[in-house]
């Protein structure tokens, strides 16, 4: 199979879809990897670096979507990529379609299939592509929200982990999963006090198991949301609910009942956020203030670490690459059932439940479609 890694074209997105070692892994299995010029460059990989595990390097992405079956991203396909796409090619990347439905509609149109990292699911609930970046967008949640609290940035001018004599701040998590513990464990680790509210007590106890620290677990309610988010200095939104929008779990009129220059971290905003009051932002542009309150809202969060973030994406993609393109997709997703559960379009119809209830629009399960021998 001709397998293609375009380069990231989101602003300030530096990550690459695959390693050197992934190019020598499907080159020893017999497929023919093509690299976009200069794709690694983020990531601090020279074009050399691919050539010399058997990759060929192409001078566009219109050649490389030409030539390619198979085309791996890490982000959410641009506009100029979805017109290039086909019926035959397959995009397997993270896509985020439930608050996208214009995306949804113009890679239905184009007949391809669209496997999405972020919904490929384990029999047990793990989310094996999605984990990683979380795991770093998690910890990195606890150190931007540390930055932007410091007065010049525009914050209340308070060290997170205070000092003797003086209180450390108040960090509330929402969301006890991977985002959540990895935001907990760096925040708990800088001596803040760190209360995390999660609707599945199991999560809370693993928590407390993980982190230690002044951490307080407290069963999520409406009640206790606006009890612990008035009260905190950083606020850090890490809900998911694989596929689906982020729930609205902070309104408008909560956000401005928080103290003022306090800073929310919504790392669930390539889910749509869930503060009433947050939008996407960039690496360049990472925050604004609304109702006095500093907005951190990157959408790509691991982009900032590329090196660590690429190595850790393809140790997790890697193996599904293998298979999707050793058995061909179909097939694949035919014995898989974790990598069915990440189709969340094919021939032109939405197969991810929770993406066609995020976009309004209908659901076809998958095994109406392709057969399966699960």
């Amino acid at each position: 199979m001709k397998i293609g890694i375009p380069s990231e074209v989101e602003s300030d997105e530096y990550r690459v879809a695959l390693t050197p070692a992934g190019v020598r892994e499907l080159v020893g299995a017999g497929h023919e990897v093509l690299i976009h010029k200069g794709a690694g460059e983020g990531s601090s990989l020279a074009d050399e670096a691919f050539t010399s595990q058997g990759a060929r390097i192409v001078d566009t992405c219109d050649e490389l979507f030409a030539e390619a079956q198979l085309i791996i991203k890490v982000k959410d396909p641009s506009e100029d990529e979805v017109a290039r796409l086909r019926p035959d090619h397959t995009i397997f990347s993270f896509l985020h379609l439930a608050p996208q439905a214009e995306l949804t509609r113009k890679l239905m149109e184009t007949g391809a299939t669209c496997i999405a990292y972020e919904t490929v699911e384990l029999p047990d609930g793990r989310l094996p592509l999605l984990s990683p970046m979380s795991e770093i967008a998690g910890r990195m949640s606890a150190q931007v929200g540390a930055y932007f609290l410091e007065k010049m940035m525009g914050g209340r001018g308070i060290l997170l982990g205070g000092l003797a004599g003086v209180p450390p701040a108040n960090v509330v998590i929402l969301g006890a999963g991977i985002v959540g513990t990895n935001a907990a464990k760096i925040a708990a680790g800088m001596l803040a006090n760190v209360t995390v509210l999660d609707k599945d007590l199991d999560h809370l106890r693993s928590l407390q198991a993980f982190v230690s620290g002044r951490l307080t677990t407290v069963a999520s309610t409406a009640l206790f949301i606006e009890e612990y988010v008035t009260r905190a200095d950083l606020v850090i939104c890490a809900v998911l609910v694989p596929g689906a929008r982020a729930p609205k779990l902070i309104g408008r009129d909560l956000v401005e009942a928080m103290k003022p220059r306090s800073v929310i971290v919504d790392v669930s905003i390539d889910q749509g956020g869930v503060a009433e009051t947050s939008r996407m932002t960039t690496h360049s542009e990472p925050t604004f203030v609304e109702h006095e309150v500093i907005h951190y809202c990157v959408g790509n969060i691991p982009g900032a670490v590329p090196i660590t973030a690429t190595y850790a994406l393809t140790n997790a993609t890697l193996p599904y690459i293998l298979e999707l393109a050793n058995e061909g997709v179909a097939a694949a997703v035919g014995k898989n059932e974790a990598l069915a559960r990440g189709v969340n379009i094919m021939e032109g119809k939405i197969t991810n439940e929770a993406v066609a209830e995020g976009v309004g629009m209908q659901f076809y399960p998958l095994s109406s479609i392709i057969p399966f021998n699960l």
